[in-house]
């Protein structure tokens, strides 16, 4: 063990390591931020060797009071990464800050806004014809943006029916793999999405990465481009806006939609799991898992098991 290693120093020997493996662009500018503005400037000259489990206790409840939960979240993992890096490098014997915990709390959290059956038609029934293949797929594939933007026409087998996510196109426009393993996956075309891709290949702008998506030269298609050119004027035309007339949702809850979608067929959590590319099935029940919950069927239950207990 080091004596004379810092905190700065185990941040420092972390970014490097995320730097040969090679993360992605935007990846890497968050840590780096979590690191320059956060850590370093508070704790960074911090012996290693004298770093306690009150220490992080005291870091974690200052961010609090100054950033937001999310943010205080995303330091503190970053802050348990570095010493993670530490530990491997034999400066720690252990991480003291895998033990501090980040105490949740739900109760001004702001409402996950899953669009209603009534709101993907009328979605459906307004899109324009340009448009209509993003926003289709989208919702009937539950595709992350950053994976519609990445895809290619050769990970859309018409024969199979399958859309294959094999990449991604980051913030910065920059294609790369999917962020995790289970980003890896098949989705199943329903037939319209079919339908609208097969016309909509022979239209699409043609550039060097053969994307699905591409903007009007064939690159790689931003997303403020897609918000602010496709989905809020479709919100818009639609009426799906708030009391202020703003669109109500942002273009991730297409995924939502389509979770929605899934569940309400009955599909079981697995496969959701599966097709949505979630890393576990807790996941796609910390998200999706009040609309699994049905009412009337408890109720059955609760009668069923009184009737089950009386004639016992």
């Amino acid at each position: 063990m080091s004596n004379k290693k810092t905190i700065s120093d185990a941040c420092k020997a972390w970014i490097k390591r995320c730097e040969r493996d090679e993360l992605e662009r935007a990846t890497l500018r968050s840590y780096r931020n979590h690191v320059d503005h956060h850590i370093d400037p508070v704790i960074g000259e911090t012996l290693l060797c004298e770093l306690t489990r009150s220490d992080v206790r005291d870091f974690i409840d200052d961010m609090l009071d100054k950033n937001s939960r999310a943010m205080t979240d995303k330091v503190l993992r970053s802050l348990r990464s570095a010493l993670n890096e530490a530990l491997d490098r034999e400066w720690i014997d252990n991480n003291v800050a895998l033990s501090v915990k980040l105490r949740r709390s739900s109760r001004n959290a702001p409402d996950r806004i899953i669009p209603t059956e009534s709101e993907i038609k009328a979605m459906l029934n307004t899109v324009s014809d340009k448009y209509r293949p993003l926003i289709v797929t989208a919702i009937y594939t539950g595709m992350r943006m950053s994976e519609l933007r990445g895809l290619r026409w050769e990970d859309v087998d018409f024969t199979k029916s399958i859309i294959r996510v094999r990449q991604r196109a980051d913030r910065f426009n920059q294609i790369g793999k999917p962020k995790s393993k289970s980003g890896r996956r098949d989705i199943p075309m329903a037939p319209s999405v079919k339908k609208v891709l097969m016309a909509w290949k022979a239209n699409c702008p043609t550039g060097d990465f053969d994307l699905v998506f591409p903007n009007g030269v064939g690159n790689v298609e931003s997303p403020s481009n897609i918000s602010t050119r496709v989905l809020y004027p479709l919100l818009k035309n639609a009426d799906i806006t708030d009391s202020n007339g703003k669109p109500k949702f942002s273009f991730h809850a297409l995924r939502h939609a389509a979770a929605s979608l899934y569940i309400e067929q009955g599909w079981p959590a697995k496969k959701i799991q599966t097709l949505l590319g979630h890393a576990s099935i807790t996941m796609t029940f910390d998200v999706y898992g009040h609309l699994f919950d049905n009412a009337e069927d408890d109720v059955e239950l609760f009668a069923k098991l009184e009737a089950d207990l009386e004639a016992a």
